[in-house]
């Protein structure tokens, strides 16, 4: 047994960052690939060597296997890395490594092939007497087959694809005649995320909690888990907030759910670490439902990685190598609590649309307890080419409320400027009494959204960029070069039309002070470290800011927003647009035109479904009339670019 020299890791962003971080710590060489969006990623950097794999989309370079296989062989790579999501789960990928004689750090191929079939896994786990979800779960159903089943499941249930993860094609269906739809878009979904179209129908278990165990299991027959971890927080089945351990289980439960777990990965003669996801009830805390197992290293496994002290990345790399796991359940010990943050590039007020684009700062967070998994670094260009995860804000503490409270000051500490993020979003949810107490299910953040989406004052906003970009006037040469309206007798005020956000508005500047509301209040600007301090009046407010002429980016409390400078001749005109037009609300690709060019259109009828960043969205007509479409599926499209205009269809005269 020999440990390798060269590891490839065939992924990007911040997973690739934590491999290469750990590859680092154990003398292991590093490669990273990487595509032409990627050519100045943070990952690419921090490797020891770089590999260009293809153009932009992932189907020509990450997914490209035998370019990813020609990379590590050019390079001397024994072994890949996969990370998660791209090739981490493609038997075919596994079985090419294999092929190359190159070591994939992972699970057989088999193992690969039957949990990544749900239909196939749930069949395995029942043979080793692991409970599972009741439902109708026989692979080639068709959407008949299932419409005439699901009487048989009970309603509400959940659609689900056979391949793939992340929540990606799930779709809760309450009554028989949304099902039609669901599996539609299911198929659609799921074909184009894994390729593999197959559906089945579970039960919808009622106020479900998502508890996942993570199971490691070498060559020589040890099988082990490393307790649960709680991922109940999510949106549109995808995870937002992930804590270990969980607040709902016992002892007891504890050690049911673990060797549930281990009885999964035994069920495939598993290898590497891996991950069983249950579903629990929250009122039945002491029944659980196999429902998946993911044969991967999973985004959330840093706070497994907190409460246990083991390397998750370490011992796949010993695993995979072939040596001994060296230690037992009974050496296994969690000690405190862990909570961890996803950092999407996404903006919630906006209905959580992608955003993505230039990074003109970031800050990230520090202190005891506190680890930043990130990719982003100052002038990085965000590409709506992969997922929008950005970054995981980690807290650890003694208790979890510590862990909670150091959590929401750490994101409060985070800031990227250039584009919105879910930051603030993930403070507010944090920050609930349901979180604070552990009262979690998956329903929770859909229940409470409206009241997670509070936006900054656009006036607050707006002052404070007329302050930084006022400040940053340059004042030398005598009083006859200054900007800031020195006169003879009292100071001339400074004036600022600024827009941000759909709000345009009119600041004022006087001598040291700023005209709110008709009044005139003290105002001042001063640097802190690498912030500034904004104080208005009694308010006052610490920034992380960037100034840059007539543009203004700034981030406090997680909030990040631009504001522009408005010049005369650049002001809208309210008139200038008679006719509605369908713009895309996000940079992406048109995946479906609904109506044909110069079909008829109700107000709120589909016309065009725009994909960023592995999420759709779909653009209604606003008014009734003709379609003329811009744009045809496969287009790729800029935010604000124009999709389709609508013709209004005349009013009847009475």
């Amino acid at each position: 047994m020999r440990m390798f020299s060269t590891v490839l890791i065939a992924n990007r962003g911040e997973i690739a960052c934590r491999v290469i971080r750990t590859l680092r710590e154990l003398g292991i060489r590093s490669v990273a690939v990487y595509s032409d969006a990627d050519a100045g990623a943070r990952h690419v950097a921090l490797a020891d060597e770089s590999v260009r794999l293809g153009p932009a989309p992932a189907a020509q370079s990450y997914l490209d296997i035998d370019a990813v296989i020609a990379a590590a062989r050019a390079t001397g790579a024994e072994a890949i890395h996969p990370g998660y999501g791209f090739l981490s789960e493609n038997t075919a990928f596994a079985a090419a490594c294999e092929q190359a004689g190159i070591v994939f750090i992972g699970p057989s191929a088999a193992a690969i092939r039957t949990m990544g079939d749900k239909i196939a896994a749930k069949h395995a786990v029942d043979a080793r007497g692991v409970p599972t979800v009741p439902g109708v779960a026989r692979a080639g159903m068709t959407d008949d087959e299932l419409i005439a089943a699901a009487p048989e499941v009970g309603y509400p249930l959940l659609v689900k694809p056979s391949a793939g993860g992340g929540g990606k094609g799930m779709h809760v269906v309450t009554d028989a005649g949304g099902l039609p739809a669901a599996l539609a878009a299911a198929r659609r979904e799921a074909g184009a995320s894994f390729g593999d179209d197959t559906l089945f129908l579970e039960r919808y278990v009622d106020t479900p909690r998502h508890i996942e165990v993570q199971v490691l299991a070498d060559a020589h027959g040890t099988v082990v888990h490393l307790g649960e971890r709680e991922c109940s927080l999510q949106r549109r089945h995808q995870k937002v907030i992930e804590e270990a351990p969980s607040p709902l289980l016992d002892e007891t439960t504890r050690a049911r759910i673990g060797q549930a777990a281990c009885e999964t990965a035994r069920s495939v003669d598993y290898r590497g670490a891996g991950t069983v996801e249950f579903i629990v009830a929250a009122d039945r805390p002491d029944e659980f439902f196999f429902m998946e197992m993911n044969t991967r290293l999973q985004v959330e496994h840093p706070v497994t990685e907190q409460i246990t002290g083991i390397d998750l990345v370490a011992a796949q790399l010993r695993i995979a190598a072939g040596e001994p796991l060296g230690f037992a359940q009974v050496d296994v010990t969690l000690t405190g609590h862990s909570i961890e943050a996803r950092v999407y590039a996404e903006d919630p007020v906006a209905g959580f649309l992608p955003t993505g684009g230039h990074v003109v700062a970031v800050r990230h967070p520090a202190g005891p307890g506190i680890r930043v998994d990130s990719a982003l670094a100052d002038g990085l260009d965000v590409s709506v080419d992969y997922d929008p995860m950005l970054a995981k804000v980690i807290a650890s503490g003694a208790t979890r409320d510590e862990a909670r409270r150091r959590l929401v000051a750490a994101l409060g500490d985070t800031a990227v400027l250039g584009f919105e993020t879910n930051v603030p979003f993930l403070r507010a949810l944090l920050e609930l009494p349901a979180v604070a107490a552990g009262d979690l299910d998956t329903g929770l953040i859909a229940r409470e959204l409206d009241g997670l989406l509070a936006a900054d004052d656009p006036a607050d906003v707006l002052t404070e960029a007329a302050l930084l970009m006022d400040a940053a006037v340059p004042r030398a040469g005598g009083p006859w070069r200054r900007a800031d309206g020195w006169r003879l007798g009292s100071p001339a005020p400074r004036r600022y039309r600024l827009a941000s956000g759909g709000e345009e508005r009119n600041v004022e500047l006087v001598g040291d002070g700023v005209i709110v509301d008709g009044a005139a209040v003290a105002a001042s600007v001063r640097p802190l470290g690498d912030r500034v301090v904004v104080r208005i009046g009694d308010r006052s407010v610490s920034l992380v800011a960037a100034v840059d002429g007539d543009v203004v980016w700034l981030s406090a409390g997680g909030r990040a927003h631009e504001v522009r400078r408005v010049r005369l001749d650049h002001r809208r005109d309210a008139d200038a647009s008679a006719v509605p037009e369908l713009v895309s609300p996000m940079p992406g690709v048109v995946v479906m035109t609904s109506v044909a060019d110069g079909a008829g259109v109700a107000a709120g009828d589909a016309v065009v479904v725009v994909e960023a960043m592995k999420m759709e969205h779909v653009v209604r007509a606003e008014v009734a009339g003709t379609v003329a479409l811009r744009v045809a599926t496969g287009d790729s499209v800029g935010r604000g670019q124009t999709l389709a205009i609508v013709t209004p269809t005349p009013e009847e005269d009475a």
